[in-house]
C-alpha cells in the first residue's frame, strides 16, 4: 500500500485520519505538507510499528534538527526495515548529522538517504561519513547537493568510499569544491573498491584543469554508467579530455549532461565520435551550449551512424537556426532508436520545423517526446504538425510553450488531438494567448479524452 500526498496543509484531523492508514503502508511520501517536529514524533511511532515501511518521503518540509531526532527514534528501533529516506530542504543543520550517523551505523537496511538542501556544512557530512564507515552500514545512495560543502570534505569522502563498495550513486552538485578538491575526490574514486554507477558534479567550480582526473575514473570504472558536469566551464579544451575516457573501451557511459559547460562548435567533433561509436551512451545533454548550426550538423552526422544508440538528445538554447533543421530531419528519418528530442528555445521558425516534420513523419523514426518551446514558431506550421501528430502513433508528449500560434494554430492542434489515431498524452502550452472560445475547446477536448493533459 502506497500513501503518496504533495502540497496538502494537514489539519489535526486529516492527520489523525492519515496515521491510522501509514500503519499499514510499504511507501509514505508526505512532500510540501507542512510537516513539523510535531509530525516527526507521530512517524516515529509509525516506523517502529509498522516493519513494512521502506520508504519515507518528507521533502520540503520544516521538520528541523528536532524532528530528524524524533524520527531517528523510530529508525533505530530493531524492528525498522525502512530502505530509502528522503530529507530534503528539511531545515537541517550539522546538528541532525550526529543523529543520522547512529542510524547509518546501526540501521544496516537503509540504502539511500537524501538530505540535499540543508545546511549540514562540511563538519556534518564529515560525521556522515563516519557512520558510512561503520561495516553495519549497507548505503548505496547518497545525495548531498546544496549542502554548503567546501574543499574540506573530500578527505572524509574518499575514506568513507574506500570502506564503503555497496556505494552506487554519489550526488555532490551545487557545492563550492573546486578543481583541487574534485582531482582528490576522482583520484580517491579510481583507488577506491566501490563500484560507483552515478556521480553528480553539476555547479562545483570544475574547469578544463580537473577534466583529466575525472576522465581516469571513466577509464577505470565501468560500473559508472550517469556522469554529469553540468553548469561547470569546463570548454572544448575539457571536452576533448573527458573524451578520452569516455571513448576508452572500459568506459560504459550510458546518459552524459554537459549542459552549459562553455562549449562550441569546436567540441562537436569529439561528440559525434562519441555518439557514432559508444554503443551504450543512451542520453546527452548539451543544453546552454554555443553548438550553432554547423556543431548540430556534426552531432547529426553521427546519429544517422548504425552504431549510434542514442534515445535521448537535448540541445535547448544551442545557437540553432532553420539551417540545420534539414541535417536533423535526415537523422530523424535514419536513427530508429531516437526517442526523446529537446530542441526549444533555438530560432528554427516555422521553416525549420516544416523541415523536421519530414523526418518526424518517415516510417524510421520514433519520436516519442518533441519538444519545441520558443522557436518562433506561428499558426504557419501547425497544420503540419496536427499531420504528425495524427499519424505518428509513437508520439505522447509534444511542447509547444511561448510560440505566439494563436486561435488559429491552436485549433489545428486540437483537431489533431480530437483524432482517434493521435496518441499524444501531454500537450504543454505555457504562455500562449488564446480567446475565451479557444479555451472553452480545450477544456471540452480535455473531459472528451481524459487521457489526454494539456498544461498551460
Amino acid at each position: 500500500m502506497e500513501l503518496d500526498i504533495q502540497c496538502e496543509e494537514m489539519s489535526p484531523s486529516r492527520w489523525a485520519e492519515l496515521l491510522t492508514t501509514m500503519k499499514s503502508c510499504k511507501t509514505i511520501r508526505l512532500d510540501d505538507c507542512n510537516l513539523s517536529s510535531s509530525n516527526c514524533e507521530d512517524l516515529s511511532s509509525i516506523i517502529n510499528t509498522n516493519p513494512s515501511l521502506t520508504e519515507l518521503k518528507l521533502n520540503n518540509n520544516e521538520l528541523g534538527d528536532a524532528g530528524v531526532e524524533y524520527l531517528c527514534k523510530g529508525l533505530l528501533t530493531p524492528s525498522c526495515s525502512l530502505q530509502k529516506l528522503w530529507l530534503q530542504n528539511c531545515n537541517l543543520t550539522s546538528a541532525s548529522c550526529e543523529t543520522l550517523r547512529s542510524v547509518l551505523s546501526a540501521q544496516p537496511s537503509l540504502t539511500e538517504l537524501h538530505v540535499g538542501d540543508n545546511r549540514l556544512g562540511t563538519a556534518g557530512v564529515k560525521v556522515l561519513c563516519q557512520g558510512m564507515m561503520n561495516p553495519g552500514c549497507k548505503l548505496q545512495k547518497l545525495q548531498l547537493e546544496y549542502c554548503e560543502l567546501t574543499a574540506d570534505i573530500v578527505e572524509a569522502l574518499n575514506a568513507a568510499l574506500q570502506s564503503k563498495p555497496t556505494l552506487k550513486e554519489l550526488s555532490l552538485s551545487n557545492n563550492t569544491l573546486g578543481d583541487t578538491a574534485v582531482k582528490q575526490l576522482c583520484q580517491g574514486l579510481v583507488e577506491a573498491s566501490c563500484n560507483l554507477e552515478l556521480l553528480h558534479l553539476e555547479n562545483c567550480g570544475i574547469t578544463s584543469d580537473s577534466c583529466m582526473e575525472i576522465s581516469a575514473v571513466l577509464r577505470n570504472k565501468s560500473s559508472l554508467m550517469d556522469l554529469s558536469v553540468g553548469d561547470n566551464k569546463i570548454g572544448d579544451s575539457g571536452l576533448a579530455l573527458l573524451c578520452q575516457g569516455l571513448m576508452h573501451p572500459s568506459c560504459k557511459i550510458q546518459k552524459l549532461w554537459l549542459w552549459d559547460c562553455d562549449l562550441t562548435s569546436a567540441s562537436c567533433k569529439d561528440l559525434s565520435r562519441l555518439i557514432s561509436t559508444k554503443e551504450t551512451l543512451t542520453e546527452i545533454s548539451l543544453i546552454d551550449n554555443n553548438l550553432r548550426d554547423s556543431g548540430m550538423e556534426m552531432l547529426c552526422q553521427a546519429l544517422k551512424d548504425p552504431k549510434s544508440k542514442l534515445q535521448e538528445l537535448w540541445v535547448r538554447e544551442c545557437g540553432l537556426t532553420a539551417a540545420c533543421c534539414k541535417a536533423v530531419s535526415s537523422a530523424l528519418s535514419t536513427n530508429k532508436h531516437l526517442k526523446v528530442l529537446h530542441i526549444g528555445e533555438n530560432k528554427l521558425g516555422d521553416a525549420g520545423v516544416e523541415l523536421l516534420c519530414e523526418g518526424l513523419m518517415h516510417p524510421n523514426c520514433n519520436i516519442q517526446s518533441l519538444w519545441l518551446g520558443n522557436c518562433d514558431l506561428t499558426t504557419g506550421c501547425c497544420a503540419t504538425l496536427a499531420t504528425v501528430m495524427a499519424t505518428k502513433q509513437c508520439l505522447t508528449e509534444l511542447d509547444l510553450s511561448y510560440n505566439p500560434l494563436e486561435d488559429e494554430g491552436i485549433r489545428k492542434i486540437c483537431e489533431a488531438l480530437k483524432k482517434p489515431s493521435c496518441n499524444v498524452q501531454q500537450l504543454i502550452l505555457y504562455d500562449i494567448l488564446w480567446s475565451s472560445e479557444v479555451d472553452d475547446e480545450l477544456r471540452a477536448l480535455e473531459e472528451s479524452k481524459p487521457e489526454v493533459k494539456i498544461i498551460s
